[in-house]
C-alpha cells in the first residue's frame, strides 16, 4: 500500500485514460487529480502541488514538451512522468531531455507503470534525506571548524577554554605542531564579549623581523624606503577585539620588547612615529617550542614569557589521545566529501584500526591531510586500507622525540661548525695579511669565500627541493627560519 499523502496530477484530454488511471491509483493507495489541457495542469500545480505529474505528451491546448519544461522551471524538485503512445519516439527523448523523471507508454501495463511510481518516490525520499543531510553540513564554517574530542585530555581542554573564554586574560597555548593551537584561540575568541569584533591572527614564523615589525605595529608615511602611505598594523587593527600571536617563539628580542611594553601599557607607536596609540586589545599567544628552555639560552625574554603565560592551556599530541581518532575521522570525512553534493564516505573497519594504531607525528593536521587525500583515491567509496598514505605496519619512520633530539643535535653541530670557521678565517686573515706583500693571495679563493659559495649554493639546492618554502628548506639544512631568512638576503637569494 502506497502513502496516503502521495497525490499524483494525471493530465489526459481522454476520459477512458483518466478513468482508468484513478481506478489504479486509487487501489495502489494513491491520491489523484485531473486535468484535461496544459492550462489547468499548469493551474492545478499552482493551486496545491502534488507529488507527481503524469502528463500525456500530446494535448490538445499546447504542446506538452512545452508545458513540462515550464513546470520544471517553475518547480524544479516536481517530477513528471510523460505518457506516449510512441515509446522510444523522438518526442519521448526530448521529454528526458527537458527534465521528465521517466515515460510510459499507453497501453500501460499495469505493474511496470505501479513500479515505475514506487521508484519515483523512493528516488524523492532519498532526495530529502540527502536535502536534510546537506543541511546539517551546510552549518557555518565556524562549527566545521571546531575543536574535536571527547578523551580525558581533551575535556580537560575544553573545561579550561569554559572558564577562561570570558575573561580578558592573556592565554598561553602550547602543543606540538598539528594538535590545533589555532582553533582554541578561536573558541576562546568566540566564547568571550570580544565575538562581535575581530580575531586577527599572525604567524610571526612567516615575516622576517622588518615585516614582522611593520606587521604588527604598522608604520606612518615615509618611515621608511617604500613607505608611500600610512598603514595600520595587527595591533591597532584588532582593537577591541583579539590578537593570536602564533609560533611566538620566532619572535627576535627587539620585537619581543615591544610586545612586552604592549602587554604592560596597552600602547604602542607605529614605525616612524613617537605618538602613543591605545588600545583595548586581548592577547593570545602560541608555541611548539620548550619557552623556558629558550629563555635560559638567552633566546627569550622572562619577563615576556611570565607576560604570557597567565593561563596555560596545553594540546596534547594525537598519540596521547587515541581514542579521539575516530570521532576526528568521522569530522573529517564530513569535510572533505568526494564531491560537495555527494553524502560522506564511509571507512571499513580495517582501515579504521589502522588509523588509530599509527603514531601520528604530525598530529591532527598529518590525520586530516590523509583523509583528505583517502577520499580522493576512495573516489567517494569506501576507504580501504590501501587508500592510507602510510607503510603496512602505520608506525612513523621518526618520532616526534628523536625528531627534537636530531634539531638539538643540528643546532649543536652548527654552533660548532661557526666557532670553528671564526677560527680559521682568523688563520686566514692572518696568512693573507703575511702573504699581502709578496702579492700573493688576492681573496678570492680565501677559505671565507669558499665556505660562502659552499653555503650559498646548499641554501639554493634546499630551496629548490622545497619549491621555494623557506620553512621547508630549512627544516632540510637543519636551521632556524630566521637565520635562513638571513642568509637567503644575504646571498642574494630572495627570487
Amino acid at each position: 500500500m502506497a502513502d496516503s499523502a502521495r497525490t499524483i496530477l494525471v493530465v489526459d484530454d481522454e476520459a477512458e485514460i483518466r478513468d482508468l488511471l484513478t481506478d489504479l491509483l486509487k487501489d495502489a493507495g494513491y491520491k489523484s487529480q485531473h486535468a484535461t489541457t496544459g492550462a489547468e495542469a499548469l493551474a492545478a500545480v499552482a493551486k496545491q502541488m502534488p507529488d507527481l505529474v503524469m502528463m500525456d505528451i500530446k494535448l490538445p491546448d499546447q504542446d506538452g514538451l512545452a508545458v513540462l519544461r515550464q513546470l520544471k522551471r517553475e518547480h524544479p524538485d516536481l517530477e513528471v512522468i510523460v505518457m506516449t503512445a510512441f515509446g522510444g519516439s523522438s518526442s519521448a527523448i526530448k521529454a528526458m531531455e527537458n527534465g521528465a523523471y521517466d515515460y510510459v507508454t499507453k497501453p500501460f501495463e499495469m505493474d511496470d507503470l505501479l513500479a515505475t511510481l514506487k521508484r519515483v518516490f523512493e528516488h524523492a525520499d532519498m532526495s530529502d534525506e540527502v536535502s536534510a543531510l546537506r543541511l546539517e553540513l551546510g552549518k557555518s564554517a565556524a562549527d566545521r571548524e571546531r575543536i574535536v574530542g571527547s578523551s580525558k585530555p581533551m575535556m580537560e581542554v575544553f573545561k579550561l577554554i569554559g572558564k577562561v573564554a570570558g575573561s580578558d586574560a592573556t592565554v598561553f597555548i602550547t602543543g606540538e605542531s598539528g594538535t590545533g593551537k589555532e582553533l582554541v584561540a578561536e573558541a576562546l575568541h568566540r566564547s568571550s564579549k570580544r565575538n562581535p569584533h575581530p580575531l586577527v591572527k599572525v604567524s610571526c614564523a612567516a615575516l622576517p623581523e622588518t615585516l614582522l615589525e611593520t606587521e604588527l605595529f604598522g608604520h606612518e608615511k615615509g618611515s621608511f624606503t617604500g613607505a608611500m602611505t600610512m598603514r595600520k598594523g595587527r595591533f591597532e587593527t584588532a582593537n577591541k577585539g583579539t590578537i593570536f600571536l602564533d609560533e611566538i617563539g620566532e619572535m627576535t628580542l627587539a620585537t619581543q620588547t615591544k610586545l612586552l611594553r604592549i602587554l604592560q601599557e596597552r600602547e604602542f607607536e607605529r614605525i616612524g612615529s613617537n605618538v602613543p596609540i591605545k588600545i583595548d586589545i586581548r592577547v593570545i599567544t602560541a608555541t611548539n617550542r620548550d619557552l623556558v628552555a629558550e629563555v635560559e639560552k638567552g633566546r627569550f625574554r622572562e619577563d615576556l614569557y611570565y607576560r604570557l603565560n597567565v593561563i596555560h592551556i596545553h594540546m596534547p599530541p594525537l598519540r596521547e589521545r587515541k581514542d579521539d581518532i575516530p570521532l576526528l575521522v568521522e569530522h573529517f570525512l564530513v569535510k572533505y566529501r568526494y564531491e560537495p553534493e555527494s553524502i560522506p564516505a564511509t571507512i571499513t573497519d580495517d582501515a579504521l584500526a589502522r588509523l588509530v594504531d599509527y603514531d601520528w607525528p604530525g598530529n591532527v593536521r598529518e590525520l586530516e591531510n590523509a583523509i583528505e587525500r583517502a577520499v580522493v583515491l576512495a573516489r567517494g567509496n569506501p576507504i580501504l586500507v590501501d587508500h592510507l598514505p602510510f607503510n603496512g605496519k602505520g608506525k612513523p619512520a621518526v618520532s616526534p622525540k628523536s625528531l627534537a633530539e636530531r634539531r638539538t643535535k643540528l643546532d649543536e653541530d652548527s654552533a660548532e661548525l661557526e666557532g670553528r670557521r671564526e677560527s680559521l678565517e682568523e688563520d686566514e686573515a692572518a696568512d693573507d695579511a703575511a702573504a699581502g706583500g709578496n702579492g700573493a693571495g688576492n681573496g678570492s679563493g680565501t677559505l671565507k669565500n669558499r665556505v660562502a659559495d659552499l653555503e650559498r649554493q646548499l641554501i639554493k639546492e634546499a630551496l629548490e627541493r622545497a619549491g621555494g618554502n623557506r620553512t621547508k628548506a630549512a627544516e632540510d639544512l637543519g636551521i632556524y627560519r630566521r637565520l635562513l631568512y638571513a642568509k637567503i638576503k644575504e646571498y642574494g637569494l630572495e627570487e
